[in-house]
């Protein structure tokens, strides 16, 4: 990759780490509930399905959304189901005080994991942005070299992306020391994962 070609994707790749969307929302969430650490080891479940979709994408797998609608509606139903249930779940959550949530075991965490995993995987919009977006910057002479660095670059800044989404959820702590205060949490939360579902379950191939 050029460095002009560099100064071109690393801005438009950052935007689309930091745009807001249900994978940063859980980053905020466990970051308000467990801290900046627990978000970020939450978060690697994100990575691994991003990381798989570059390959897919890479491999040209992923132009099978692009043209085949069964496909993309499967996975779209499936997103949104899953979406929607989380939803569901958190607001049904107790209004136990984060200083009650603190302590969280190995099936705990794994479970925050699992989370992030099928909420990325089951977007297929995510990647449809490999499928379309890298291609614009890629060198076709060093494809697959541009492709890895690329996909690197991407999922550094989603680093940054989880880690700032999960400080900005550190900042609302001081709310969830209270039942009270939780339970508004939980119900703002529950609403926007139950509404970044209907909104996949609508959406339509670009």
């Amino acid at each position: 990759m050029s460095s002009n070609v560099f100064w071109l994707f690393l801005p438009a790749c950052f935007a689309l780490n930091m745009a807001f969307g249900p994978n940063n929302l859980l980053s905020m969430t466990v970051g308000a509930k467990q801290g900046i650490p627990t978000a970020l080891v939450a978060a690697m479940g994100r990575l691994v399905a991003f990381a798989i979709m570059i390959v897919v994408a890479a491999l040209g797998m992923g132009t099978l959304l692009m043209v085949s609608e069964t496909a993309f509606t499967v996975v779209k139903f499936a997103g949104a189901a899953y979406l929607i249930w989380l939803g569901i779940k958190v607001l049904r959550a107790s209004g136990k005080s984060s200083a009650e949530q603190t302590k969280l075991n190995k099936s705990d965490v794994w479970g925050l994991v699992r989370q992030e995993f099928f909420v990325a995987m089951g977007n297929p919009k995510a990647i449809l942005i490999f499928t379309a977006f890298f291609p614009q910057f890629v060198d076709m002479n060093n494809y697959w070299s541009s492709f890895l660095t690329q996909g690197v670059i991407f999922l550094l800044l989603e680093v940054i992306a989880i880690a700032a989404y999960a400080y900005v959820g550190t900042r609302l702590s001081g709310v969830m020391q209270n039942a009270r205060g939780l339970r508004w949490v939980n119900r703002i939360s529950g609403s926007m994962m139950i509404g970044f579902g209907v909104i996949l379950a609508m959406a339509r191939r670009s």
